[in-house]
């Protein structure tokens, strides 16, 4: 007997984005939202992130520019290919344990205009 479970969709960016980041950083608190729906691309995207990465690897590196260009570095090839926007929060343990805040992410400027319009029965 054979029983069908609903279709979970995948998500290999994110899968791949979470792995490059845990073997990089070895993060106290990593976390990967993918914000694609925010924005004018089909459901289910992976074209919108934002991660957050707390690593005692950032106590040495005081720059937020510096501390970024590491974790782009680390996703290359996604940043190359199929992701358009990454916002990213990279903090040391120290920074992380006095603000915890994650800045929201402003609203969808609508790109260049060049996507179809998303369709409002998605």
């Amino acid at each position: 007997m054979s029983s069908t479970s609903p279709r979970v969709p995948s998500f290999p960016v994110t899968e791949s984005i979470r792995q490059k980041l845990a073997d990089a950083f070895h993060p106290q608190v990593l976390e990967v939202i993918n914000e694609s729906h925010m924005h004018n691309v089909p459901k289910n995207s992976e074209t919108h992130f934002k991660v957050v990465v707390v690593s005692e690897q950032f106590d040495s590196i005081k720059s937020p520019l510096q501390r970024h260009r590491l974790v782009n570095a680390a996703l290359a090839t996604e940043l190359e290919g199929p992701v358009h926007a990454l916002s990213i929060v990279a903090k040391s343990p120290a920074q992380w344990e006095s603000n915890q805040s994650i800045p929201a992410s402003p609203n969808c400027k609508g790109g260049d205009g060049s996507l179809p319009k998303k369709s409002s029965a998605s």
